[in-house]
Parts: structure tokens; C-alpha cells; sequence
């Protein structure tokens, strides 16, 4: 909105040609999610809590402490990202640009289906929500056409292709395939990020740190010069996405100052859905799909648990983890939340810087 609204005006008031520049309205971006979070933050926790009464509901088969230490606990704190990285993007984004509206089209569409299971859990007292195969439809319907939609905005040949990290123009061209491709990357990424949703700030932190480093990925491969001179494939147009991706990173430290242990609200389906599709959608738009894998790879390797547990619980009758998602089977191994979180970050910061040197080494 600064944008359209002010930039026409840079030649008369040349204070406003400031507004032309990505880096500025990435920073103000940032910022104002921010701001947004700390003044709407104490409202929406206090509704929430009035409305939900006794909280999220606690799963019985995980730790015994948390049906001590978190229950209570109010849930649907995604809605405060949600609105923060709205409100920021929409005051600091160009709103021409199709990537942008793109996004933010799968990262509201999931959260309201996040939001749908958060409000069947609490209403109905009960960890489960909205049926799995009712909800992994309705994420592959919106993800199809999200893929399909980058598909349009981009000219032969990235347009249903894909790019290999460390190998300079190489693409695979997978054609009307790439719909299912594009669609399970955002899906993966959207349920594993929820799976990680378990700890106080367990997610949060992991989401914001993936969500810098494709900021900076957004910010190259949208500049012709900068692709050009790190020989990556230039995207035109998906530079804007570096301030949604900034309102992400301000949104969620925001998030995670009511968030940080012990917990005043959890981000529920409504938040983990919502900002996995974000991140899913965005290394889509960027050519970047399989580099969100290693930069994800918390995310992967939570996913990973739980299939691997359930796969060897169905076929030979025992459990690889004492408990998954795997940061359960650390807790179950006796380490406290605190310390299991951290070094989740630590790790996450180690792949993040991974992922980076993919831009360099080809």
C-alpha cells in the first residue's frame, strides 16, 4: 500500500524514493509485524482464553508432564502471526506482484483449515480434529492450485521445472508433473512443520529461521544481477516476496515473546499449517524446492520419525522411538523441554547455513 501510494510521489517529495527499495520495505516489514504483535498480542490471548475455557486439549499418550505444565493453555495463536504478516505485507508489499498474493493465498487458506481443526479440538475437548484424509485434500486441492497459478508467472523454461542445488543451470523439466511435485513440497512442508509444533518455541524459531534464509534466497534469485553473478536460475518478480518473508520473521518474534516457555498461548494448527504452506509455497516460487529440504531438515527429520515409528509399530509390533515426533523421544530420555529446544535451534541454524552454501558452491 506504502508502495503505490507513495512512490508516484518520489519525484516531487524525494524523501519517498526511499519506498522503491526492497531492503526498506523488508526492514519496515519487519518492524511493523512486530509492532502489530505486541498491541493486538494481550487481546487476542485474553479472548482466546475466555473462549476456549480450559485450553487446547492435551494428547493423554504423550509426556505425563505436559498434562500438568500446559494444560490450559490457550490455542489458535497462529491467528496473531497470521494477522500480524497480513497487515505487514499488505502496508509494505507491491500489490502487483502475483507471487505475493500467491503465497499469502495458501498461507490464509491453510489457515483457516488450521483454524477449523483448532476449533473442533477445543469444542469438542478432544485431540482430534478435522478428519486427516478431509484435511489432506483439501491442502493438496489448495496447493495444486497455488503450484499452478506459479506455473503461469513463469516463462520456459522454469515453468514447471525443477532446479538442482549445487549444479549451476541445470533444470528438470517435469511439465504437468510439476503440479503434483510443487504440491507435495508445500504439503510436506505444511504437516511438518505442525508435527514440530510440540514444544514451547520448538517451531516458531526453526519457521523464522528458515524463513531468513529464504529472504535472502527471494532477495538473489529475483535480482537479475545477483543470479547472474551467482549463476542461479533469475526469477523476475520474486524478490517481492522478501517482505512477506520479513513480516513472517517480525510476526514470529512477536509470537514467540508470548510463546517463549512456559507458553502464554500455543500457535495450534492454525499457526504450524499456515506457515509451512508459506515456506513450501515460497520455495516453489523461488525454483528452490529441494533446497527447502536441507534448509527444513529439522522439519524433515520430525516427519521422518513419525512415519518410520509408525511404519515399524504397524509391520513388526515395536517402536523405533519411545515416542514420536522425535523431540517426545528425547523428553521420554529425560531431557528437559528447555534443553531440547535449543539445541533444535542450533541445529536448524547448522542446516540454514547449509542450505545457503548451495548458492555459492556450484
Amino acid at each position: 500500500m506504502f508502495y503505490h501510494f507513495l512512490v508516484p510521489l518520489a519525484d516531487r517529495f524525494e524523501i519517498f524514493n526511499v519506498f522503491r527499495y526492497l531492503t526498506f520495505r523488508t526492514g519496515g516489514s519487519i518492524m511493523t509485524a512486530i509492532l502489530v504483535s505486541f498491541v493486538l498480542g494481550p487481546a487476542i490471548i485474553r479472548s482466546l482464553k475466555e473462549h476456549q475455557g480450559k485450553g487446547q486439549p492435551i494428547r493423554t499418550d504423550g509426556p505425563a508432564r505436559h498434562i500438568v505444565e500446559k494444560q490450559g493453555t490457550p490455542t489458535m495463536g497462529g491467528l496473531l502471526i497470521l494477522v500480524s504478516v497480513i497487515i505487514s505485507t499488505l502496508l509494505w508489499g507491491d500489490l502487483s506482484n502475483r507471487y505475493v498474493w500467491a503465497v499469502l493465498a495458501v498461507t490464509v487458506a491453510y489457515g483457516v483449515l488450521g483454524f477449523a481443526d483448532d476449533y473442533l479440538k477445543v469444542s469438542k475437548r478432544s485431540p482430534a480434529g478435522v478428519r486427516s484424509k478431509v484435511k489432506l485434500l483439501c491442502e493438496f486441492v489448495v496447493a495444486a492450485a497455488a503450484v499452478l497459478w506459479i506455473m503461469t508467472l513463469q516463462e520456459t523454461p522454469l515453468s514447471g521445472a525443477v532446479a538442482l542445488p549445487f549444479f549451476k543451470n541445470v533444470l528438470i523439466g517435469l511439465g504437468g508433473f510439476f503440479i503434483i511435485f510443487g504440491a507435495l513440497v508445500i504439503v510436506s512442508a505444511s504437516n511438518a512443520v505442525n508435527l514440530t509444533d510440540g514444544l514451547d518455541g520448538l517451531a516458531i524459531v526453526p519457521v523464522m529461521i528458515a524463513a531468513a534464509t529464504f529472504l535472502l534466497i527471494a532477495y538473489l534469485v529475483g535480482n537479475i544481477k545477483f543470479a547472474d553473478y551467482l549463476q542461479l536460475h533469475y526469477v523476475a518478480g520474486t524478490g517481492e516476496l522478501t517482505v512477506l518473508l520479513g513480516a513472517l520473521i517480525g510476526a514470529g518474534l512477536g509470537f514467540l515473546w508470548y510463546n517463549a516457555p512456559p507458553a502464554m498461548v500455543f500457535m495450534g494448527d492454525t499457526g504450524s499449517l499456515s506457515l509451512g504452506g508459506l515456506l513450501g509455497a515460497v520455495a516453489v516460487a523461488t525454483k528452490h524446492e529441494i533446497v527447502l529440504g536441507i534448509v527444513g531438515g529439522l522439519f524433515v527429520v520430525e516427519a521422518l520419525s513419525v512415519i518410520v515409528q509408525v511404519i515399524s509399530f504397524k509391520t513388526t509390533g515395536k517402536r523405533v522411538f519411545k515416542m514420536a515426533p522425535i523431540h517426545h523421544h528425547y523428553e521420554q530420555l529425560g531431557w528437559k523441554e528447555q534443553t531440547i529446544v535449543i539445541r533444535f535451534w542450533i541445529v536448524a541454524v547448522i542446516l540454514a547455513l547449509i542450505g545457503l552454501s548451495t548458492l555459492k558452491l556450484r
